[in-house]
């Protein structure tokens, strides 16, 4: 069966080498466009209303036809399809394996805190699960008070219904699926109907894609995903999670580490071909020069 890949950026800022490499990946599993074969898919992940902009959109669409780059099909943009995600929440709802939780990041701060061990995940200090155990009419009461709200995935308690898991890693191999690594993780929001973790969920299934190409930085999301797929009755991809391209000193690129943008490369007057090299994928290539 031919494979089906996405690139998947969020509007937050400019495209930077190791997006390009994640593209470039992803559409050299699927192939040449219109080859017959595979289908690489552009995905918009805007959910964030308040940091999306569309000019970012619009230079991420740019750039990438700059590197030489095509899709197949339309592009995704996840605040087109709210619908789809209300769906699948509810769908969890109706499981009785999502609640709301009313913490601020204050008081979960300092509630983690004041506790002795407090578990830890691969990002530091997980939710200590406060609101999990509130009342029906302490929820009730609270919601009726108008507060604000996230909706909550119980993981424990999707973990025992689901029983094991598993996902395989193109290069990492066959993983023991562990979501309580990252805890009860937020799946929606009182104003906004999904998260990341839902959102990603809900597209690949729609989207048809059968390999999930991207960083490394992602990899432990991937246990809360299998999870999210075995309750909501999906199929499941197979994953290549690749090593992050770094700079000079070391540090990973990233927006936040003000990576050198594709756009300031092209500034420059660097080519199309000197990009692609530069993000691992030196023209005439069999495989990529970082895995």
């Amino acid at each position: 069966m031919a494979d089906v890949t996405r690139f998947a950026p969020s509007p937050t800022g400019l495209l930077h080498l190791g997006h390009a490499h994640s593209a470039l990946a992803g559409r050299r599993r699927a192939g040449p466009a219109g080859a017959g074969g595979g289908r690489f898919l552009l995905r918009i992940e805007d959910i964030d209303q308040g940091r999306c902009r569309p000019e970012f959109e619009a230079a991420i669409l740019e750039d990438l036809a700059w590197l030489g780059l095509d899709w197949d099909g339309p592009v995704r943009r996840q605040s087109e399809h709210w619908d789809d995600y209300r769906a699948a929440l509810a769908t969890l709802e109706g499981q009785g394996l999502v609640y709301p939780c009313f913490c601020t990041r204050r008081e979960i701060q300092a509630e983690i805190a004041a506790m002795d061990g407090a578990p830890h995940g691969p990002d530091g200090p997980l939710y200590p699960g406060t609101c999990r155990h509130l009342s029906p009419q302490q929820r009730a009461e609270r919601l009726a008070e108008g507060r604000p709200y996230a909706l909550r995935l119980d993981v424990a308690e999707a973990v025992r219904r689901s029983g094991p898991l598993s996902w395989t890693d193109e290069l990492a191999g066959e993983q023991a699926a562990r979501p309580e690594l990252l805890g009860d993780v937020v799946l929606a929001r009182k104003d906004t109907p999904t998260s990341y973790h839902l959102a990603v969920t809900v597209d690949d299934q729609l989207q048809g894609v059968t390999v999930v190409t991207r960083g490394q930085d992602l990899f432990d999301a991937t246990h809360v995903h299998r999870l999210l797929q075995a309750l909501l009755g999906y199929r499941v991809p197979v994953w290549r999670h690749h090593a992050l391209l770094t700079d000079a000193a070391g540090k990973r690129l990233a927006k936040r580490n003000d990576a050198v943008a594709i756009r300031t490369l092209r500034d420059e007057g660097k080519s199309p071909a000197a990009v692609r090299a530069l993000a691992g994928f030196p023209d005439g290539a069999t495989a990529p020069a970082r895995s």
